[in-house]
């Protein structure tokens, strides 16, 4: 048994120089497992140890958890690929624990795909039930200002409100207005044209987005006249 957890030692070593970590401790505080799970893991007991557990080994090694089962079971050998993406990849020779643990890691796994799926279709009406009024109403729109050149476009924007609504409930801000000049700022700024410095007077072209408090887009901008 000391030779087996040598040899898961030395596996482990590999994967943690490979996406550097430097020590177990430092695998421990990356993982969030306890230094006993990854002592459990360096003598290949994988039965003792909780799914959730290893997914989040597998998650730090940047390796698939079938793999890293393959790789840290009996059967598993040195010769295993750590890149091993199928479940059914290792020998068919593990023990009847690894089995059950690759069963309820196709489980879960399939468990969190019918629960991205379910949340992506969920926002995906909800997106649809705010736009509905544009939807219904922004091709007749279209349809009589191609058909009336005379047609006042100030008559076309309240049709734009239940895209705002739709971007203010998914905390998504305008990065200043059209025409607004502003001290040029890199972080929120993004020159169209000239070469403006840090400090000096921009006039913005194009309205930027912040996500929550991450930059999407920058507004783009051009040097004010009057700087």
């Amino acid at each position: 048994m000391e030779t087996n957890q040598t040899d898961y030692s030395f596996r482990l070593q590999e994967l943690m120089q490979r996406v550097e970590i430097p020590s177990y401790r430092a695998l421990s505080d990356r993982a969030g497992v306890s230094r006993w799970a990854i002592n459990l893991l360096r003598q290949g007991k994988l039965e003792r140890l909780r799914v959730d557990v290893l997914m989040r080994l597998s998650q730090t090694l940047a390796m698939p958890l079938s793999g890293l089962i393959a790789r840290f079971s009996e059967s598993g050998g040195d010769q295993v690929n750590p890149s091993v993406s199928g479940v059914g990849s290792a020998p068919s020779t593990a023990s009847p624990d690894v089995e059950a643990l690759r069963r309820e890691y196709e489980r879960l796994q399939q468990q969190l795909a019918d629960q991205e799926q379910e949340v992506r279709q969920r926002v995906q009406r909800d997106a649809i039930a705010t736009l509905e009024s544009w939807l219904v109403q922004w091709p007749t729109a279209v349809y009589a200002a191609q058909n009336n050149p005379d047609l006042s476009a100030t008559k076309l924007l309240p049709l734009a409100r239940p895209i705002e609504t739709l971007l203010q409930s998914w905390d998504v801000t305008p990065i200043g207005t059209v025409g607004q000049e502003e001290p040029f700022d890199p972080t929120i700024h993004q020159p169209r044209e000239g070469n403006p410095q840090v400090g000096q007077i921009v006039r913005i072209r194009n309205v930027g987005y912040r996500h929550g408090e991450k930059i999407v887009y920058r507004a783009k901008v051009s040097p004010s006249s009057s700087s």
